[in-house]
């Protein structure tokens, strides 16, 4: 093959290369599409209510472009799910990241950090109101909370190592109480006045349950 043969050929699997990866591009858009759409519909209207026809109307695709990606409405609450276990550690990492921050200042700032996402962030209203929905969703999801709860244990265990916690408690027992009543706060918060008061009931749950961190 002479040489201007070969730098032909290879210019024509560059070409297709690029068009690989436009299309995957493409497709990994098309699928965050879909889902940011099925978010804000189990976020608005709660699974029974949603069907994948109105995910399609919302995300302003075709019922065959939400089906290439999802086989279903369950798939879409599990992919909706997942989504939401995977923002909750990206969420709170710039509190476990800070030099020098005790570990109850660390859990206060975890709390207040995840009222904020579940006031603002519509993937995480979802993944809340999936969870409580898990009955009618004919897929496995995640048990609920567990790394956030092994999280808060773990800052927790570290307080009590220093001596910064005195509790009749357990840390595993007090990272319970912790994350039922933020979750809790948070769903009353959202019945009653569309996550509009989450920070103040969280941080009135960091001071009435945590010890003075001054």
């Amino acid at each position: 093959m002479s040489s201007h043969q070969t730098a032909k050929t290879e210019g024509v699997g560059a070409t297709n290369a690029r068009g690989a990866l436009l299309k995957q591009e493409r497709a990994l858009q098309t699928r965050q599409t879909v889902l940011a759409a099925a978010a804000e519909m189990f976020a608005e209207h709660g699974y029974p209510a949603v069907t994948v026809m109105h995910v399609a109307e919302r995300a302003e695709m075709t019922k065959g472009a939400v089906y290439f990606h999802f086989a279903n409405k369950e798939a879409l609450a599990q992919a909706v799910v997942e989504e939401f276990y995977r923002r909750l550690p990206v969420i709170v990492a710039p509190a476990l990241g800070k030099k020098g921050l005790d570990p109850l200042r660390a859990v206060a700032e975890v709390m207040n950090r995840t009222a904020l996402a579940f006031r603002d962030d519509v993937v995480i209203q979802a993944g809340a109101r999936l969870q409580i929905e898990r009955s009618y969703i004919g897929a496995e999801l995640p048990p609920p909370y567990t790394a956030f709860q092994a999280m808060i244990e773990e800052l927790l265990t570290r307080a009590e190592v220093e001596g910064a916690l005195q509790c009749r408690v357990s840390p595993e027992g007090y990272a319970r109480v912790l994350v039922s009543a933020f979750f809790g706060a948070q769903h009353i918060s959202w019945v009653q006045c569309d996550r509009n008061d989450i920070e103040d009931r969280v941080r009135e749950i960091v001071e009435a349950v945590l010890p003075d961190r001054a």
